[in-house]
């Protein structure tokens, strides 16, 4: 099915109604998009995530390619906008809808360039490779791009969720001296969610070997959740 120009031109036109200046300039500056910052050239029009979440409710059920218009987009709102209807989309979808989702989105990778469009995309998305083939998450941890290997990561949250951790243990040791502070809090978000979730124990063994030589930003959002005195040991390399 072919875009539907007047849809997306609605769409576009009510996340304009929402907008405010100063949000933009705001949003601008937090997602660093000053040259040479990993945001650069991203464009902001100032909407709130509730009510991107609002408007894409309205639009759930938005043809692919309006959403994949949108995600070509140069304004955030609007990739996060698409982001939002497609995971709603395949949540909703039967397995054909899902591969078609999922296809697209990894297809689509680079234009999920920035880390709240990562987050609030790839964890679901992930449910996808529960039982299916994971090697896409190895090539992705290898790119040269920082956002497809965020996504590498942000992806096995939903192994995570369903009791595994042997797929992001894999790839935090393949993202371990990653030298991106994005890729550095990403892989130790998920090792705490190990941790958290599955087993502290195998978090620990896995930080055994690695936490003196992993980044410091890493190893301390991967302990965030350690009682205190064990955190001060991981810090003081006591372990």
């Amino acid at each position: 099915m072919g875009t539907n120009q007047k849809t997306l031109n609605q769409l576009k036109a009510d996340l304009r109604k929402l907008a405010t200046p100063e949000r933009a300039k705001s949003s601008a500056r937090f997602f660093k998009t000053g040259p040479g910052q990993y945001g650069e050239g991203d464009q902001f029009i100032g909407v709130s995530v509730p009510d991107q979440r609002k408007v894409a409710k309205r639009y759930q059920d938005l043809v692919l390619s309006d959403a994949e218009a949108l995600l070509m987009s140069p304004i955030h709102e609007e990739r996060l906008t698409a982001l939002f209807i497609l995971v709603s989309q395949f949540r909703r979808g039967d397995e054909k809808i899902q591969k078609e989702i999922y296809t697209f989105y990894v297809r689509n990778a680079k234009l999920v360039n920035n880390w709240d469009l990562v987050d609030s995309s790839a964890p679901y998305f992930g449910y996808y490779l529960l039982k299916r083939d994971r090697s896409i998450l190895y090539r992705l941890a290898k790119s040269s791009n920082l956002w497809e290997r965020r996504i590498a990561i942000m992806m096995t949250f939903a192994f995570i969720m369903e009791g595994e951790s042997e797929t992001t243990l894999e790839i935090a040791d393949m993202l371990l001296h990653d030298d991106h502070d994005l890729i550095q809090k990403a892989v130790g978000w998920m090792l705490r969610e190990v941790g958290k979730r599955v087993s502290q124990q195998a978090e620990e063994v896995f930080l055994a070997t690695r936490y003196q030589t992993m980044p410091r930003t890493m190893l301390r959002y991967a302990i965030e959740r350690f009682e205190p005195e064990r955190r001060q040991q991981y810090l003081k390399g006591e372990i």
